[in-house]
């Protein structure tokens, strides 16, 4: 759990040129407030389609609380140096609340320091930096347990039996770590029935996916009965790669909500894929940040992690899972400033 002492610092320290951009403090109750001064920045550490639904989140969000002008943002590559200097570009531009995916789960927390003693409000989306930090909240798909989840359903597919190769994401992200243990607790659980054949990370590209899925299919695919993929790109490339084999022979479960891998599920070619909420974390996530620059602050008991929330997409709700994860957000909306913000 944070410690809840790192509130964001609204006043009492040395104002940087900044800090004229952060928002007055006011005294009036969350659902009195105005937020129209609030202009949110929503930044990943890269260009990459998880974050695409994330910019209308933002704009609903906007929409729906009376922001101010804010933006969705990505540098051109994963880089860290890229990203700490859009970020200070917008805090520079006028934006004063940030929303950020850390390039680094131990270094992006400088960056967030810097924001936060200016005056800033900053939150954690999508993917954790470690503690302790100055960001208010995680607020996030719990990967493990997706990653769990979605294990799961490919051993149930399987008959509980047979060996997977799992595909994920880039090391550098601190996701990445907690989907693979939770892959291996899932299979630990089955006492030797399942086993893990082998890990392939550092695929969340094109190219790498690519190369590696279908260099392993064609060398080792034999050796296995299903495959589980916990990142974006291994997923469309592995119902990629399975559509082509054409037998149906392995299993599959993915991650997220591509095109391919929902037509894959529609044709019968995998079992299901594990929805995120991308949407969900904009949409949410820019009305936290403009409590929080108004002067709310986490409450003394609320965790630094909140669930985003997420869903199996099956041949059964592949069609209206949409649906699903709208209620999902209502849900968390009012939850989660009821129950972890105070306001003055």
């Amino acid at each position: 759990m944070a410690n809840r002492s790192r509130a964001i610092r609204m006043g009492g320290v040395a104002l940087s040129a900044v800090m004229a951009l952060a928002v007055a403090a006011p005294v009036v109750a969350a659902e009195e407030m105005d937020f129209s001064d609030v202009r949110v920045a929503i930044v990943p550490g890269g260009p990459h389609p998880y974050f695409l639904p994330m910019e209308p989140g933002l704009a609903d969000s906007v929409e729906a609380n009376g922001l101010g002008e804010s933006a969705f943002r990505a540098p051109p590559e994963w880089n860290l140096e890229d990203q700490n200097q859009l970020l200070n570009s917008m805090a520079a531009q006028g934006f004063n609340a940030f929303g950020i995916f850390p390039g680094d789960a131990n270094a992006t927390n400088a960056i967030m320091s810097e924001l936060s003693a200016a005056g800033f409000p900053v939150m954690a989306i999508a993917g954790c930096v470690t503690e302790p930090t100055d960001a208010a909240f995680c607020f996030g798909t719990d990967v493990a347990n997706s990653a769990y989840l979605g294990t799961k359903a490919l051993i149930e597919a399987m008959g509980g039996e047979g060996a997977i190769m799992h595909g994920t994401g880039f090391l550098v992200d601190p996701n990445t770590q907690l989907r693979i243990e939770a892959v291996e607790q899932a299979v630990a659980e089955t006492d030797g029935a399942v086993t893990i054949v082998e890990h392939i990370a550092d695929i969340d590209d094109q190219e790498s996916a690519d190369e590696k899925i279908n260099s392993f299919l064609a060398a080792r695919g034999d050796e296995i009965d299903g495959i589980v993929t916990t990142a974006y790109v291994p997923s469309t490339v592995s119902a990629t790669a399975l559509r082509n084999l054409g037998d149906g022979r392995i299993r599959m479960v993915g991650i997220d909500d591509d095109p391919i891998v929902l037509d894959a599920i529609r044709d019968g070619i995998i079992d299901g894929t594990m929805a995120q909420n991308p949407y969900g974390q904009a949409f949410v996530g820019a009305k936290i940040l403009a409590m929080l620059a108004m002067g709310c602050a986490p409450a003394e008991d609320a965790p630094y992690f909140v669930d985003s929330g997420t869903l199996l997409i099956h041949a059964d709700n592949v069609e209206s899972y949409g649906e699903e994860l709208k209620v999902v957000t209502a849900g968390i909306a009012e939850t989660f400033p009821a129950e972890y913000v105070t306001c003055p």
